[in-house]
């Protein structure tokens, strides 16, 4: 899937993300120039950097989702943060250096899970001999070969139950994985190596947790971690993630507005907000961090800043990071064709969503077309008289139309319940009409 072409990514956009061309196309073209630059010679590659994007639109018209759905889509290390939860360096709290460990390990998963599909095969068959070994204990060195036959047959018979599940049920002792380690989150870059020396020194102390009887089918689960460990070779895997990481990194830097500084605003400027900018600029430019994976270069990690905007404008943010995102790309707000295309058209629309979910419970659910167009309507005048929650605003609208409908559902199993447009009106059209109804309800 790194591979891509724009059209491609923009075709597996629209299945989920309705409108925004705009959107999608500069990012599809960002994610084709990284497999682009991958083709040129080393020397070149160096030179041609990453043009990081800044999305600037409303809540809930897609700037979220569309970032959800390329973190699916990629075979990519990938990480959605807010800029918001960020302080600067010398106050308590996250600083920014920790998205690069957060993607680190999201690499790392990548890889991982990729090697052991690759070694599924030989993970299983460590996972089964592990286990009946537990079942039928290995004779004693110098057996004879009267026994030794048959102990084989027993093995061979082991093995078939194993592979049908009959010895699911069973109990074995296991030992369970150790996965406790000390937080890294906030703990500048000396003191993360101090922690791993600790852990060097200290050897295997602690590096398997106690033993535990558990049935077969939980220990299958649990000697997975065991055996991948055993069978991987873990700095292997670790220079494999440190490279995909420094060469195909994405972080989605979402509330990047949050961090702004109003030029109007009446008090002075804020310090924390500023900091965690100036912070931000060596990582966004071109900087090593120190990771379990080792130092990361985040010279060529593309980075997607996006933010609403509404109390501040991205001219406020300082000039240096503005110029750290030189694709600027504005999301449109939604009209009532926009929700009624969101309502309908994407794989597992809200419509189709919630027909899954009564049919849970046996109901069939059909949705009238002039219902759709007016629950479209009804939460486009929401948006208007109150605050503009974007498609957001379908999903509350949603609510109050089937809350009867969802809370009874017992009472309409094997019925088929159809939503028309007097439903529609008789449930949120008169709230709508309503300012202060609409706001304190929708």
């Amino acid at each position: 899937m790194d591979n891509l072409t724009p059209k491609e990514i923009v075709n597996h956009l629209n299945k989920y993300v309705i409108g925004q061309d705009n959107a999608k196309k500069t990012i599809a073209v960002a994610l084709r120039n990284r497999y682009r630059r991958m083709q040129l010679n080393e020397e070149m590659q160096q030179d041609v950097t990453p043009k990081n994007i800044l999305m600037i639109g409303s809540t809930g018209v897609g700037k979220t989702e569309i970032a959800r759905r390329l973190a699916k889509m990629m075979n990519l290390p990938f990480i959605k943060v807010e800029a918001s939860k960020y302080t600067e360096v010398g106050f308590v709290g996250r600083d920014v250096e920790s998205m690069i460990r957060d993607l680190a390990a999201t690499s790392m998963g990548i890889v991982r899970e990729a090697e052991n599909e690759k070694n599924k095969e030989k993970i299983e068959n460590y996972i089964e001999n592990k286990i009946i070994e537990k079942l039928l204990p290995p004779l004693p060195s110098g057996a004879s070969e009267q026994k030794q036959a048959e102990y084989d047959a027993s093995f061979a018979r082991m093995q078939e139950k194993f592979a049908k599940g009959e010895l699911d049920h069973l109990k074995i002792k296991v030992t369970m994985p150790n996965n406790a380690s000390l937080p890294e989150d906030g703990l500048p870059p000396q003191m993360i190596q101090v922690q791993e020396s600790i852990v060097k020194v200290l050897g295997g102390m602690g590096k398997k947790g106690p033993e535990k009887e558990v049935t077969v089918a939980d220990a299958k689960k649990i000697l997975a971690q065991e055996a991948s460990e055993a069978l991987l070779d873990e700095e292997q895997l670790k220079a494999l993630a440190l490279e995909k990481v420094e060469k195909g990194g994405i972080v989605f830097l979402d509330e990047v507005d949050k961090i702004a500084v109003a030029a109007n605003t009446q008090s002075r400027q804020d310090p924390s907000k500023e900091g965690v900018q100036r912070d931000l600029l060596p990582i966004v430019e071109g900087s090593t961090v120190h990771t379990k994976l080792g130092m990361v270069k985040t010279d060529h990690i593309l980075f997607i800043a996006a933010g609403a905007f509404h109390l501040s404008k991205p001219s406020d943010l300082i000039p240096e990071l503005q110029g750290r995102f030189p694709l600027r790309v504005e999301l449109d707000s939604l009209d009532e064709e926009i929700l009624y295309r969101i309502l309908t058209e994407p794989n597992n629309s809200l419509i189709k969503q919630y027909q899954a979910l009564m049919k849970v419970e046996g109901v069939d659910l059909v949705f009238d077309e002039e219902a759709l167009r007016a629950i479209a309507y009804y939460s486009l005048l929401a948006n208007e008289k109150t605050e503009d929650i974007g498609a957001r605003r379908l999903h509350t609208v949603m609510e109050k139309i089937l809350e009867e409908i969802s809370f009874s559902a017992d009472e309409y199993t094997g019925e088929t319940v159809t939503i028309d447009k007097a439903l529609v009106e008789e449930k949120i059209g008169k709230v709508v009409e309503d300012e202060d109804t609409t706001r304190y309800i929708l």
